[in-house]
């Protein structure tokens, strides 16, 4: 068995899919250890053939490492399948198979995306333009035109989660810390009181809490265990007493929070993101 691998994802747009669907396969093998490398926008030949030398140089053929594609053009995938390496098309598979059932000629073009019309992408800007101007309890006296508001205690991940809401799936996001001054009287303010059905409460552990806050603010009140336990359980009570929905966030990745966030409030089937089939 290998105790270590280079693992190389090429693709000829963002290298997004190329790493994931690696990443979510190589995560069935924890006991080896992968060392892993990017190139995304490779289009010609002469960038394939130096990204190529560059790993057989780098890894040695003796290793074979692995390479994850997600590379369109038949000319550049015959330059990185090589004997020296272990080459893995994450395409051609289902291609060949839908060309077959479909009885069509595929596009086999980079990064393309379905058309999208203006009034989709002035939503996109729109809702990444409201959770900037939403973000962390501003305008909290303006959040009619909400499609979600994420509430929890600081440093519960609520930023992010809203970032990724509104620049992925196009949704207009704010977020609001709950403080000591809504914490002990278990209240909300009246912007989202008015809105509770856009809202949801996100939560995690005393512990990952703790870590989280420790590193921002050693030895502060603000990181201690005892303030982290207390606080999530009134933001929990709290969530209660308001009918709000709860979501745990320990261990779990962002794009997976902001998907149960999404299917909570039944909004995964509105997205307005652009569907690149070439990531």
């Amino acid at each position: 068995m290998w105790k270590s691998k280079d693992v190389y994802y090429i693709s000829d747009s963002t290298g997004i899919l190329a790493t994931n669907l690696g990443q979510s396969l190589l995560c069935q093998f924890p006991e080896i250890s992968f060392h892993e490398e990017k190139f995304a926008y490779i289009r010609t030949a002469a960038e394939a053939e130096k990204v190529i030398s560059y790993i057989i140089k780098k890894s040695g053929a003796a290793r074979r490492p692995l390479i994850f594609s997600t590379v369109m053009n038949p000319e550049l995938l015959k330059i990185f399948d090589k004997p020296e390496v272990e080459f893995f098309d994450a395409y051609e598979f289902f291609l060949q198979r839908l060309e077959t059932c479909l009885e069509a000629k595929p596009l086999r073009v980079p990064g393309f995306s379905r058309r999208t019309d203006d009034v989709s992408m002035a939503k996109r800007a729109a809702a990444i333009n409201y959770c900037l101007e939403h973000d962390d309890g501003t305008r909290v006296d303006e959040l009619d035109e909400s499609d979600v508001i994420l509430v929890g205690v600081s440093r519960a991940g609520k930023t992010p989660v809203s970032v990724y809401l509104a620049t992925q799936l196009g949704l207009k996001a704010a977020n609001f810390p709950l403080t000591a001054e809504y914490l002990s009287q278990y209240r909300l303010p009246e912007g989202i009181r008015r809105n509770v059905r856009q809202a949801v409460g996100l939560t995690t552990s005393p512990e990952l809490l703790h870590s989280v806050r420790e590193k921002r603010y050693p030895g502060s009140n603000y990181a201690k265990m005892s303030t982290c336990i207390a606080e999530i359980q009134q933001a929990e009570q709290l969530f209660m007493k308001h009918s709000i929905p709860v979501i745990k966030t320990a261990g779990k990745s962002i794009e997976e929070i902001a998907t149960e966030v999404s299917q909570e409030l039944g909004l995964s089937k509105k997205p307005t993101t652009l569907n690149n089939v070439g990531e």
